[in-house]
């Protein structure tokens, strides 16, 4: 059983052999932890001092340097050490074994630091998950949007509007409260204007958070086209590694096959497709199934034609070409060049092969991407529990626009501040706790 009054410790860098490892100790026993181990009293707090770190033997472990940050004004709000420690893992090992045979002190779980961070008022949830995202950010959009969400754009402007939604609720509960004391219905008037104009900014958001969503989890371009037109020698060749078979068979494809890709600083989840064409094989007619479903959601397309084939256009491919779509006409080091549009859909000649014009093809998708997903200058959401949770706010803050009782409207704008809330872990959030901190690496 887990108690929050142990002393925590694990390695806060990266696992295996490096030039320093950082071991962080948190909780009551840290400043113990931290004199034991050096055989010396605290070194000025946030100052790194250079001490031998010795066993309870007296044995000499490591010559380290050690930092002392006494609570609050601690990453997790509790007294905090550090050891920076020569990165062997004998070295580690014997830290850890010299930690833990005192009292109450224990490894951490994964997150424990960060969970206690938010039990001690450091860092709210949406913080929390920032910087879970920024652990696991892989490209340059993703960390710009963990540091603004770990900054508190996201929490300074849902407490906001749950500001506006406790004013509100004020006066309409001194409207039921003081009626008689002259709070008139112009009182419930001007609340409903509020909560109008924050329905209208629920909106935007909500349809604004899609961008986040997508930037976190990796925004989708799906690769289309008729059997044995290059759809796999296409994926191979943009992510530079064999991720799909390619052979001359039709049919080689039958599931979805990603990629993630660095393009530019977007994240990209390059997605490979069954051929499209009519077929009696169950798993093959599956596999098309899959492709024309990732066709609907993917934000970009890329409409693959063989260009020997030309002046003909499969036409179940062409009729995927929409404003979304770029139309790649592969194998053109056979045929030569071809339509620089279709359908009003912009075309390109590439040989995937021959790897021609595939910088083209780059330049086009992160252009696109940029105007898709936009700036990003406006706080946006980026998990599915924030869209869960800003769905019921607006729901009940539209209930209140179908004219009910006054205490009706009170109760809904409770209902909605609380969903806020809920978001940034000021109320009603322990069932949340686990299944946030659990994708966290221990040491974090």
């Amino acid at each position: 059983m887990l108690r929050d009054s142990d002393t925590i410790f694990a390695l806060s860098s990266g696992a295996g052999k490096a030039g320093i490892a950082v071991i962080r100790v948190s909780g009551p026993g840290a400043a113990k932890a931290l004199q034991l181990l050096t055989g010396k009293p605290l070194p000025p707090e946030r100052r790194a001092a250079l001490c031998a770190l010795s066993d309870a033997q007296g044995e000499l472990i490591d010559r380290a340097l050690v930092l002392w940050f006494p609570g609050p004004r601690s990453e997790t709000g509790e007294d905090v050490a550090e050891f920076h420690v020569h990165g062997g893992r004998a070295v580690v090992a014997a830290v850890f074994e010299a930690l833990s045979r005192q009292d109450r002190t224990r490894l951490a779980e994964a997150g424990e630091f960060a969970r206690r961070a938010f039990q001690n008022g450091k860092l709210d949830l949406t913080a929390v998950e920032g910087l879970a995202d920024l652990v696991d950010a892989e490209t340059a959009v993703q960390r710009r949007l963990a540091l603004r969400q770990m900054d508190g754009a996201l929490a300074h402007l849902y407490e906001g509007w749950r500001a506006r939604l406790l004013r509100a609720s004020a006066l309409i509960e001194a409207h039921i409260d003081f009626s008689e004391d002259g709070v008139g219905d112009s009182v419930i008037a001007e609340s409903l204007s509020q909560l109008s104009q924050l329905a209208q900014d629920l909106r935007t958001h909500l349809t604004e958070g899609r961008r986040g969503e997508a930037v976190r989890d990796g925004i989708e371009v799906v690769i289309l086209g008729a059997p044995n037109v290059g759809k796999s020698s296409l994926i191979n060749a943009l992510s530079r590694r064999d991720t799909a078979i390619v052979t001359p068979i039709p049919g080689t494809t039958r599931d979805v096959i990603e990629v993630r890709l660095d393009l530019d600083g977007w994240p990209v989840l390059l997605a490979d497709t069954a051929g499209l064409r009519e077929s009696d094989d169950p798993i093959e007619k599956e596999g098309i199934r899959r492709a024309q479903a990732r066709a609907v959601r993917a934000m970009l397309k890329l409409v693959v034609f063989d260009a020997t084939a030309l002046p003909a256009l499969d036409p179940a491919s062409r009729r995927l070409l929409d404003d979304r779509s770029l139309a790649l006409f592969n194998k053109t080091d056979l045929s030569g060049n071809a339509p620089l549009e279709v359908d009003g859909a912009p075309a390109l000649s590439v040989s995937a092969l021959c790897e021609i014009g595939l910088s083209e093809v780059r330049s086009w998708l992160s252009t696109r991407l940029a105007g898709c997903v936009g700036a990003l200058d406006a706080p946006v959401f980026t998990r599915e529990r924030h869209r869960q949770a800003l769905e019921g706010c607006l729901q009940a803050v539209e209930a209140c626009a179908a004219g009910e009782s006054p205490e009706l409207l009170a109760e809904n704008c409770r209902h909605a501040a609380f969903a806020l809330g809920r978001i940034t872990g000021s109320i009603g959030v322990e069932d949340l706790l686990d299944v946030i901190f659990k994708d966290f690496c221990i040491g974090k």
